[in-house]
Protein backbone atom coordinates (compact mmCIF):
# COMPACT_ATOMS: atom_id res chain seq x y z
CA UNK A 1 0.00 0.00 0.00
CA UNK A 2 1.34 3.45 -0.96
CA UNK A 3 2.02 5.84 1.89
CA UNK A 4 0.24 9.21 1.40
CA UNK A 5 2.74 11.93 0.52
CA UNK A 6 1.67 13.98 3.53
CA UNK A 7 2.64 11.08 5.84
CA UNK A 8 5.81 9.98 4.00
CA UNK A 9 9.20 10.84 5.48
CA UNK A 10 11.24 13.22 3.31
CA UNK A 11 14.42 11.82 1.75
CA UNK A 12 16.09 15.11 2.61
CA UNK A 13 14.87 18.22 4.37
CA UNK A 14 16.56 21.54 5.03
CA UNK A 15 14.92 23.40 7.91
CA UNK A 16 15.32 27.17 8.29
CA UNK A 17 18.84 27.19 6.86
CA UNK A 18 20.80 30.45 6.98
CA UNK A 19 24.36 30.89 5.68
CA UNK A 20 26.32 34.13 5.62
CA UNK A 21 29.67 35.04 4.09
CA UNK A 22 30.75 38.19 5.88
CA UNK A 23 27.92 40.69 5.59
CA UNK A 24 26.32 38.83 2.65
CA UNK A 25 23.46 36.40 3.28
CA UNK A 26 23.84 33.55 0.78
CA UNK A 27 20.80 31.81 2.31
CA UNK A 28 18.25 33.40 4.61
CA UNK A 29 15.88 31.04 6.46
CA UNK A 30 15.57 28.62 3.51
CA UNK A 31 13.67 25.33 3.74
CA UNK A 32 13.17 22.56 1.20
CA UNK A 33 11.56 19.12 1.46
CA UNK A 34 12.27 16.42 -1.15
CA UNK A 35 10.02 13.37 -1.08
CA UNK A 36 10.96 9.77 -1.97
CA UNK A 37 11.11 8.82 -5.65
CA UNK A 38 10.42 12.28 -7.06
CA UNK A 39 12.39 14.63 -9.26
CA UNK A 40 12.30 17.95 -7.44
CA UNK A 41 13.42 21.05 -9.37
CA UNK A 42 15.47 23.77 -7.68
CA UNK A 43 15.30 26.98 -9.70
CA UNK A 44 16.20 30.61 -9.28
CA UNK A 45 18.28 33.36 -10.81
CA UNK A 46 22.06 33.25 -10.58
CA UNK A 47 22.94 34.40 -7.09
CA UNK A 48 19.62 33.20 -5.63
CA UNK A 49 21.42 30.75 -3.32
CA UNK A 50 21.11 27.44 -5.22
CA UNK A 51 24.84 26.61 -5.12
CA UNK A 52 25.11 27.41 -1.42
CA UNK A 53 22.09 25.21 -0.66
CA UNK A 54 23.62 22.35 -2.66
CA UNK A 55 26.90 22.71 -0.76
CA UNK A 56 24.94 22.38 2.52
CA UNK A 57 22.84 19.44 1.30
CA UNK A 58 26.05 17.61 0.28
CA UNK A 59 27.91 18.36 3.51
CA UNK A 60 30.53 20.65 1.99
CA UNK A 61 29.38 23.54 4.20
CA UNK A 62 27.68 23.77 7.55
CA UNK A 63 24.74 26.18 7.94
CA UNK A 64 25.07 29.02 10.46
CA UNK A 65 21.45 28.45 11.53
CA UNK A 66 19.09 25.59 10.78
CA UNK A 67 19.66 21.92 10.05
CA UNK A 68 19.60 19.22 7.39
CA UNK A 69 17.86 15.87 7.92
CA UNK A 70 17.97 12.67 5.91
CA UNK A 71 14.92 10.41 6.35
CA UNK A 72 14.01 12.33 9.50
CA UNK A 73 17.46 11.92 11.11
CA UNK A 74 20.00 14.69 11.59
CA UNK A 75 22.72 14.87 8.90
CA UNK A 76 26.15 13.39 9.71
CA UNK A 77 29.01 15.50 10.99
CA UNK A 78 30.70 17.50 8.23
CA UNK A 79 33.95 15.55 8.70
CA UNK A 80 32.27 12.17 8.12
CA UNK A 81 32.55 12.08 4.33
CA UNK A 82 31.69 8.39 4.00
CA UNK A 83 28.39 8.92 5.80
CA UNK A 84 27.53 11.80 3.48
CA UNK A 85 28.37 9.71 0.38
CA UNK A 86 25.95 7.06 1.59
CA UNK A 87 23.14 9.64 1.64
CA UNK A 88 23.70 12.10 -1.20
CA UNK A 89 25.78 12.78 -4.30
CA UNK A 90 25.94 15.64 -6.79
CA UNK A 91 26.60 15.24 -10.51
CA UNK A 92 27.99 18.66 -11.37
CA UNK A 93 27.77 20.51 -14.68
CA UNK A 94 31.56 20.24 -14.92
CA UNK A 95 32.28 16.53 -14.65
CA UNK A 96 34.37 15.12 -11.80
CA UNK A 97 35.20 12.02 -13.89
CA UNK A 98 38.95 11.60 -14.44
CA UNK A 99 39.20 11.31 -18.21
CA UNK A 100 42.47 9.35 -18.39
CA UNK A 101 41.20 6.56 -16.13
CA UNK A 102 38.92 3.71 -17.18
CA UNK A 103 35.25 3.56 -16.25
CA UNK A 104 36.01 0.88 -13.63
CA UNK A 105 38.80 2.98 -12.10
CA UNK A 106 36.45 5.98 -11.88
CA UNK A 107 33.70 3.92 -10.28
CA UNK A 108 35.97 2.64 -7.51
CA UNK A 109 38.46 5.47 -7.16
CA UNK A 110 40.08 5.56 -3.69
CA UNK A 111 38.32 2.29 -2.74
CA UNK A 112 39.75 -0.23 -5.18
CA UNK A 113 39.41 -3.89 -4.12
CA UNK A 114 42.78 -5.20 -2.97
CA UNK A 115 44.44 -8.54 -2.52
CA UNK A 116 47.57 -8.73 -0.36
CA UNK A 117 47.97 -4.96 -0.51
CA UNK A 118 47.77 -4.78 -4.33
CA UNK A 119 44.81 -3.63 -6.44
CA UNK A 120 42.87 -6.64 -7.69
CA UNK A 121 42.11 -5.46 -11.22
CA UNK A 122 40.02 -8.50 -12.17
CA UNK A 123 37.72 -8.07 -9.18
CA UNK A 124 37.42 -4.33 -9.81
CA UNK A 125 36.44 -4.86 -13.46
CA UNK A 126 34.00 -7.61 -12.45
CA UNK A 127 32.38 -5.40 -9.78
CA UNK A 128 32.21 -2.48 -12.20
CA UNK A 129 30.46 -4.63 -14.80
CA UNK A 130 27.98 -5.86 -12.22
CA UNK A 131 27.27 -2.30 -11.07
CA UNK A 132 26.75 -1.01 -14.62
CA UNK A 133 24.51 -3.95 -15.49
CA UNK A 134 22.43 -3.50 -12.33
CA UNK A 135 21.67 0.13 -13.19
CA UNK A 136 21.35 -0.63 -16.93
CA UNK A 137 24.19 1.67 -17.98
CA UNK A 138 25.51 0.56 -21.35
CA UNK A 139 29.24 1.40 -21.28
CA UNK A 140 32.30 -0.83 -21.19
CA UNK A 141 33.98 -1.05 -17.81
CA UNK A 142 37.44 -0.94 -19.47
CA UNK A 143 36.65 2.08 -21.69
CA UNK A 144 38.73 5.22 -21.18
CA UNK A 145 36.39 7.74 -19.52
CA UNK A 146 37.61 10.56 -21.75
CA UNK A 147 36.39 8.65 -24.82
CA UNK A 148 32.80 8.50 -23.54
CA UNK A 149 30.09 10.93 -24.54
CA UNK A 150 29.07 13.61 -22.03
CA UNK A 151 25.82 11.69 -21.53
CA UNK A 152 27.67 8.43 -20.73
CA UNK A 153 30.03 10.18 -18.29
CA UNK A 154 27.04 11.57 -16.40
CA UNK A 155 25.52 8.10 -16.10
CA UNK A 156 28.85 6.73 -14.82
CA UNK A 157 28.86 9.48 -12.16
CA UNK A 158 25.31 8.52 -11.17
CA UNK A 159 26.34 4.84 -10.96
CA UNK A 160 29.32 5.76 -8.79
CA UNK A 161 27.04 7.66 -6.42
CA UNK A 162 24.56 4.79 -6.25
CA UNK A 163 27.40 2.34 -5.49
CA UNK A 164 28.04 4.13 -2.19
CA UNK A 165 24.44 3.50 -1.19
CA UNK A 166 23.11 7.00 -1.94
CA UNK A 167 19.59 7.08 -3.34
CA UNK A 168 19.38 10.89 -3.47
CA UNK A 169 21.19 12.44 -6.46
CA UNK A 170 21.55 16.16 -7.20
CA UNK A 171 21.82 16.91 -10.94
CA UNK A 172 23.41 20.31 -11.62
CA UNK A 173 22.50 21.56 -15.13
CA UNK A 174 22.67 18.00 -16.51
CA UNK A 175 21.53 18.93 -20.03
CA UNK A 176 23.84 21.91 -20.58
CA UNK A 177 26.14 19.97 -22.95
CA UNK A 178 23.60 17.52 -24.43
CA UNK A 179 21.62 17.66 -27.65
CA UNK A 180 17.97 16.73 -28.13
CA UNK A 181 18.28 12.94 -28.45
CA UNK A 182 20.78 12.74 -25.56
CA UNK A 183 18.44 14.77 -23.34
CA UNK A 184 15.54 12.43 -24.15
CA UNK A 185 17.65 9.39 -23.26
CA UNK A 186 18.82 10.99 -20.01
CA UNK A 187 15.24 11.84 -19.04
CA UNK A 188 14.13 8.26 -19.76
CA UNK A 189 16.96 7.00 -17.56
CA UNK A 190 15.98 9.39 -14.74
CA UNK A 191 12.39 8.18 -15.00
CA UNK A 192 13.51 4.54 -14.80
CA UNK A 193 15.76 5.26 -11.81
CA UNK A 194 12.89 7.04 -10.03
CA UNK A 195 10.79 3.92 -10.42
CA UNK A 196 13.64 1.98 -8.80
CA UNK A 197 13.57 4.26 -5.75
CA UNK A 198 16.12 6.95 -6.64
CA UNK A 199 15.23 10.57 -5.79
CA UNK A 200 16.58 13.56 -7.73
CA UNK A 201 17.07 17.25 -7.07
CA UNK A 202 17.14 18.76 -10.57
CA UNK A 203 18.81 22.15 -11.10
CA UNK A 204 18.28 23.80 -14.47
CA UNK A 205 17.82 27.17 -16.14
CA UNK A 206 15.80 25.43 -18.89
CA UNK A 207 12.34 25.86 -17.44
CA UNK A 208 10.71 23.64 -20.06
CA UNK A 209 12.77 20.74 -18.67
CA UNK A 210 11.27 21.33 -15.24
CA UNK A 211 7.83 20.64 -16.69
CA UNK A 212 9.07 17.59 -18.64
CA UNK A 213 10.89 15.72 -15.88
CA UNK A 214 9.95 17.08 -12.43
CA UNK A 215 6.99 16.54 -10.12
CA UNK A 216 7.75 19.34 -7.64
CA UNK A 217 9.65 22.64 -7.74
CA UNK A 218 11.23 24.99 -5.20
CA UNK A 219 12.05 28.58 -6.13
CA UNK A 220 14.76 30.65 -4.43
CA UNK A 221 15.08 34.41 -4.91
CA UNK A 222 17.57 36.76 -3.27
CA UNK A 223 18.72 34.01 -0.87
CA UNK A 224 15.17 33.31 0.34
CA UNK A 225 12.66 30.51 -0.19
CA UNK A 226 9.80 31.84 -2.31
CA UNK A 227 7.61 28.84 -3.05
CA UNK A 228 7.53 25.05 -3.15
CA UNK A 229 4.71 23.45 -5.12
CA UNK A 230 3.76 20.62 -7.44
CA UNK A 231 4.93 21.50 -10.96
CA UNK A 232 1.40 20.96 -12.24
CA UNK A 233 0.15 23.73 -9.93
CA UNK A 234 2.65 26.36 -11.09
CA UNK A 235 2.25 27.55 -14.73
CA UNK A 236 5.34 28.89 -16.50
CA UNK A 237 4.33 32.56 -16.08
CA UNK A 238 3.88 32.11 -12.33
CA UNK A 239 7.19 30.25 -12.08
CA UNK A 240 9.04 33.10 -13.80
CA UNK A 241 7.24 35.62 -11.61
CA UNK A 242 8.38 33.71 -8.51
CA UNK A 243 11.96 33.69 -9.80
CA UNK A 244 12.09 37.37 -10.75
CA UNK A 245 9.54 39.03 -8.50
CA UNK A 246 7.97 40.55 -11.61
CA UNK A 247 4.81 39.68 -13.50
CA UNK A 248 4.93 38.30 -17.02
CA UNK A 249 7.18 35.93 -18.92
CA UNK A 250 10.56 36.41 -20.56
CA UNK A 251 10.72 39.92 -22.09
CA UNK A 252 12.59 39.27 -25.33
CA UNK A 253 12.36 41.38 -28.48
CA UNK A 254 10.71 39.07 -31.04
CA UNK A 255 11.86 39.72 -34.60
CA UNK A 256 8.47 38.69 -36.07
CA UNK A 257 7.16 42.26 -36.12
CA UNK A 258 10.42 43.88 -37.27
CA UNK A 259 10.49 45.88 -40.50
CA UNK A 260 12.48 44.41 -43.38
CA UNK A 261 15.92 45.81 -44.10
CA UNK A 262 16.02 48.42 -46.90
CA UNK A 263 16.97 47.17 -50.36
CA UNK A 264 20.68 47.47 -51.00
CA UNK A 265 21.72 47.07 -47.34
CA UNK A 266 25.42 46.14 -47.49
CA UNK A 267 26.60 42.63 -46.63
CA UNK A 268 28.81 42.54 -43.52
CA UNK A 269 29.72 38.84 -43.48
CA UNK A 270 29.75 36.19 -46.18
CA UNK A 271 30.57 32.49 -45.94
CA UNK A 272 31.27 30.67 -49.21
CA UNK A 273 31.60 26.89 -49.32
CA UNK A 274 33.05 26.67 -45.81
CA UNK A 275 34.14 23.15 -44.82
CA UNK A 276 35.59 21.80 -41.57
CA UNK A 277 35.85 18.65 -39.51
CA UNK A 278 32.12 18.42 -38.71
CA UNK A 279 30.54 20.72 -41.32
CA UNK A 280 30.53 20.97 -45.12
CA UNK A 281 29.65 23.51 -47.80
CA UNK A 282 28.23 26.13 -45.44
CA UNK A 283 27.31 29.33 -47.28
CA UNK A 284 25.25 32.35 -46.21
CA UNK A 285 25.36 36.14 -46.03
CA UNK A 286 24.69 38.42 -43.07
CA UNK A 287 23.79 42.06 -43.69
CA UNK A 288 24.38 45.11 -41.54
CA UNK A 289 21.49 45.58 -39.13
CA UNK A 290 20.47 41.92 -39.50
CA UNK A 291 20.35 39.19 -36.86
CA UNK A 292 20.70 35.61 -38.09
CA UNK A 293 20.31 32.52 -35.94
CA UNK A 294 22.36 29.39 -36.56
CA UNK A 295 20.95 26.37 -34.77
CA UNK A 296 21.06 22.59 -34.78
CA UNK A 297 21.90 19.70 -32.49
CA UNK A 298 25.14 19.85 -30.49
CA UNK A 299 26.77 17.62 -33.13
CA UNK A 300 25.42 19.57 -36.14
CA UNK A 301 28.57 21.64 -36.66
CA UNK A 302 27.03 24.98 -35.72
CA UNK A 303 29.60 25.79 -33.03
CA UNK A 304 32.54 24.92 -35.30
CA UNK A 305 31.23 27.27 -38.01
CA UNK A 306 30.92 30.12 -35.49
CA UNK A 307 34.41 29.46 -34.13
CA UNK A 308 35.81 29.54 -37.68
CA UNK A 309 34.28 32.98 -38.23
CA UNK A 310 35.85 34.27 -34.99
CA UNK A 311 39.26 32.79 -35.90
CA UNK A 312 39.12 30.25 -33.05
CA UNK A 313 39.12 27.29 -35.46
CA UNK A 314 40.75 26.90 -38.88
CA UNK A 315 38.39 25.72 -41.66
CA UNK A 316 39.64 23.14 -44.16
CA UNK A 317 38.24 24.86 -47.25
CA UNK A 318 36.07 27.76 -48.27
CA UNK A 319 36.18 31.47 -47.60
CA UNK A 320 34.99 33.94 -44.97
CA UNK A 321 34.63 37.53 -46.19
CA UNK A 322 34.10 40.58 -44.00
CA UNK A 323 32.90 43.67 -45.88
CA UNK A 324 33.97 41.92 -49.08
CA UNK A 325 37.54 41.15 -47.98
CA UNK A 326 38.71 37.59 -47.32
CA UNK A 327 39.54 36.81 -43.70
CA UNK A 328 42.75 34.85 -42.96
CA UNK A 329 41.67 31.42 -41.61
CA UNK A 330 42.19 30.52 -37.94
CA UNK A 331 43.54 33.95 -36.98
CA UNK A 332 41.90 35.58 -33.94
CA UNK A 333 43.88 38.88 -34.10
CA UNK A 334 42.95 39.23 -37.78
CA UNK A 335 39.29 38.59 -37.00
CA UNK A 336 39.36 41.23 -34.26
CA UNK A 337 41.12 43.70 -36.57
CA UNK A 338 38.50 43.13 -39.28
CA UNK A 339 35.69 43.97 -36.89
CA UNK A 340 34.51 40.61 -35.54
CA UNK A 341 33.61 40.34 -31.85
CA UNK A 342 32.83 37.00 -30.25
CA UNK A 343 31.21 35.57 -27.15
CA UNK A 344 32.74 32.05 -27.06
CA UNK A 345 30.91 28.90 -25.99
CA UNK A 346 32.77 28.26 -22.72
CA UNK A 347 33.07 31.41 -20.63
CA UNK A 348 35.26 29.75 -18.00
CA UNK A 349 37.95 28.47 -20.38
CA UNK A 350 37.69 30.78 -23.41
CA UNK A 351 35.87 33.90 -22.30
CA UNK A 352 37.34 34.93 -18.95
CA UNK A 353 40.47 35.00 -16.85
CA UNK A 354 38.72 34.19 -13.58
CA UNK A 355 41.53 35.52 -11.38
CA UNK A 356 41.42 38.96 -12.99
CA UNK A 357 39.03 41.85 -12.46
CA UNK A 358 35.95 42.93 -14.38
CA UNK A 359 37.95 45.82 -15.86
CA UNK A 360 40.90 43.67 -16.91
CA UNK A 361 38.65 41.11 -18.59
CA UNK A 362 36.46 43.67 -20.32
CA UNK A 363 39.43 45.64 -21.70
CA UNK A 364 41.58 42.65 -22.70
CA UNK A 365 41.07 43.13 -26.45
CA UNK A 366 41.67 46.90 -26.43
CA UNK A 367 44.69 47.30 -24.15
CA UNK A 368 46.66 48.74 -27.09
CA UNK A 369 44.02 51.46 -27.50
CA UNK A 370 44.00 52.41 -23.82
CA UNK A 371 47.75 52.85 -23.40
CA UNK A 372 51.06 53.11 -25.23
CA UNK A 373 52.75 49.86 -26.25
CA UNK A 374 49.62 47.94 -25.25
CA UNK A 375 50.03 48.80 -21.56
CA UNK A 376 47.01 50.54 -20.06
CA UNK A 377 47.01 52.17 -16.65
CA UNK A 378 44.72 50.71 -13.97
CA UNK A 379 42.79 53.98 -13.96
CA UNK A 380 41.98 53.71 -17.67
CA UNK A 381 41.04 50.05 -17.37
CA UNK A 382 38.80 50.77 -14.40
CA UNK A 383 37.14 53.68 -16.20
CA UNK A 384 36.35 51.40 -19.15
CA UNK A 385 35.21 48.64 -16.78
CA UNK A 386 32.85 51.02 -14.99
CA UNK A 387 31.44 52.14 -18.34
CA UNK A 388 30.67 48.51 -19.22
CA UNK A 389 29.19 47.81 -15.78
CA UNK A 390 26.73 50.63 -16.36
CA UNK A 391 26.03 49.78 -20.02
CA UNK A 392 25.31 46.08 -19.42
CA UNK A 393 23.93 46.18 -15.90
CA UNK A 394 26.74 44.06 -14.45
CA UNK A 395 26.12 43.56 -10.74
CA UNK A 396 29.58 43.93 -9.17
CA UNK A 397 31.01 45.97 -6.28
CA UNK A 398 33.23 47.78 -8.77
CA UNK A 399 35.41 47.39 -11.88
CA UNK A 400 38.33 46.07 -9.80
CA UNK A 401 36.24 43.14 -8.45
CA UNK A 402 37.58 39.70 -9.45
CA UNK A 403 35.18 37.97 -11.89
CA UNK A 404 35.35 34.61 -10.11
CA UNK A 405 33.28 36.25 -7.36
CA UNK A 406 30.41 37.12 -9.73
CA UNK A 407 27.30 35.07 -10.49
CA UNK A 408 27.17 33.16 -13.78
CA UNK A 409 24.89 35.73 -15.39
CA UNK A 410 27.19 38.61 -14.50
CA UNK A 411 30.25 36.69 -15.67
CA UNK A 412 28.55 36.24 -19.03
CA UNK A 413 27.87 39.98 -19.18
CA UNK A 414 31.61 40.58 -18.69
CA UNK A 415 32.30 38.25 -21.65
CA UNK A 416 29.79 40.28 -23.67
CA UNK A 417 31.56 43.47 -22.58
CA UNK A 418 34.85 42.13 -23.91
CA UNK A 419 33.20 41.22 -27.24
CA UNK A 420 31.76 44.74 -27.55
CA UNK A 421 34.96 46.51 -26.46
CA UNK A 422 36.37 46.69 -30.01
CA UNK A 423 33.10 48.16 -31.34
CA UNK A 424 32.77 45.27 -33.80
CA UNK A 425 30.81 45.38 -37.06
CA UNK A 426 29.96 41.66 -36.75
CA UNK A 427 29.05 40.12 -33.39
CA UNK A 428 29.21 36.31 -33.12
CA UNK A 429 27.41 34.97 -30.04
CA UNK A 430 27.85 31.26 -29.24
CA UNK A 431 25.28 30.01 -26.71
CA UNK A 432 25.11 33.54 -25.23
CA UNK A 433 22.59 32.75 -22.48
CA UNK A 434 23.72 29.24 -21.50
CA UNK A 435 23.58 28.71 -17.74
CA UNK A 436 22.22 32.16 -16.87
CA UNK A 437 19.01 33.17 -15.13
CA UNK A 438 15.90 34.76 -16.62
CA UNK A 439 16.80 38.40 -15.95
CA UNK A 440 20.40 37.96 -17.16
CA UNK A 441 19.03 36.30 -20.29
CA UNK A 442 16.78 39.31 -20.91
CA UNK A 443 19.70 41.71 -20.43
CA UNK A 444 22.00 39.78 -22.79
CA UNK A 445 19.36 39.49 -25.51
CA UNK A 446 18.58 43.20 -25.14
CA UNK A 447 22.18 43.82 -26.21
CA UNK A 448 21.45 41.96 -29.46
CA UNK A 449 18.53 44.27 -30.15
CA UNK A 450 20.60 47.36 -29.31
CA UNK A 451 23.60 46.57 -31.49
CA UNK A 452 21.33 45.60 -34.38
CA UNK A 453 19.73 49.06 -34.21
CA UNK A 454 23.24 50.52 -34.36
CA UNK A 455 23.67 48.85 -37.76
CA UNK A 456 25.86 45.97 -36.65
CA UNK A 457 25.41 42.42 -37.92
CA UNK A 458 24.75 39.70 -35.33
CA UNK A 459 25.07 35.92 -35.63
CA UNK A 460 23.34 34.09 -32.75
CA UNK A 461 24.54 30.47 -32.58
CA UNK A 462 22.32 28.63 -30.12
CA UNK A 463 19.93 25.78 -29.43
CA UNK A 464 17.81 27.98 -27.13
CA UNK A 465 14.49 29.00 -28.70
CA UNK A 466 14.38 32.26 -26.72
CA UNK A 467 17.78 33.25 -28.14
CA UNK A 468 16.55 32.56 -31.67
CA UNK A 469 13.37 34.66 -31.37
CA UNK A 470 15.55 37.77 -31.65
CA UNK A 471 16.64 36.69 -35.16
CA UNK A 472 15.34 37.93 -38.51
CA UNK A 473 15.85 34.42 -39.86
CA UNK A 474 17.16 31.14 -38.49
CA UNK A 475 19.38 28.70 -40.39
CA UNK A 476 19.13 25.09 -39.23
CA UNK A 477 22.17 22.83 -39.52
CA UNK A 478 21.75 19.06 -39.67
CA UNK A 479 24.71 16.69 -39.90
CA UNK A 480 27.10 19.45 -40.89
CA UNK A 481 25.02 21.16 -43.58
CA UNK A 482 22.46 23.95 -43.66
CA UNK A 483 19.22 22.03 -44.03
CA UNK A 484 16.52 24.68 -43.65
CA UNK A 485 15.84 28.39 -43.22
CA UNK A 486 13.01 29.88 -41.14
CA UNK A 487 11.93 33.54 -41.31
CA UNK A 488 10.99 35.29 -38.05
CA UNK A 489 7.63 34.13 -36.71
CA UNK A 490 8.40 30.41 -36.95
CA UNK A 491 6.50 27.92 -34.84
CA UNK A 492 8.41 26.12 -32.09
CA UNK A 493 7.40 22.63 -33.22
CA UNK A 494 8.47 23.29 -36.83
CA UNK A 495 11.91 24.54 -35.81
CA UNK A 496 12.47 21.73 -33.29
CA UNK A 497 11.43 19.13 -35.87
CA UNK A 498 13.91 20.57 -38.37
CA UNK A 499 16.72 20.53 -35.79
CA UNK A 500 16.02 16.83 -35.23
CA UNK A 501 15.83 16.05 -38.95
CA UNK A 502 12.07 15.50 -39.05
CA UNK A 503 9.67 17.02 -41.57
CA UNK A 504 6.17 17.72 -40.23
CA UNK A 505 4.78 18.62 -43.65
CA UNK A 506 5.75 15.69 -45.89
CA UNK A 507 3.09 14.63 -48.39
Amino acid sequence: MNVPVSEAVAVVEALGVTKRFGSTAALNDVSIRVMPGESHALVGRNGAGKSTLVSILTGLRKPDIGEVQFAGTAAPAIADRDAWRERVACVYQHSTIIRDLTVAENLFINRQPQRRGVIDWNVMRRDARALLDHWKIDVREDARAGDLTVEARQLVEIARALSYGARFIILDEPTAQLDGDEIKRLFRRIDELQREGVTFLFISHHLQEVYEICQAVTVLRDARHIVSAPVSALPREQLIEAMTGERGGLAVADAAGRAALPAGTPVALELAGLCGGDYEDVSFTLKRGEVIGLTGATSSGRTSVAEAIAGLRRPQRGEIRVDGTALPPGDVPAALARGIGCVPKDRHHEGLVLTQSVAENASMTIARLLGRFGIATPAKKNAFGQKMIEALGIVAPGPDHVVSGLSGGNQQKVVMARALATNPDVLVLIDPTAGVDVKSKEALLAVVHRVREEGKAVLVVSGELDDLRTCDRVLVMFRGRIAAEFPAGWQDHDLIASVEGVSLHEE
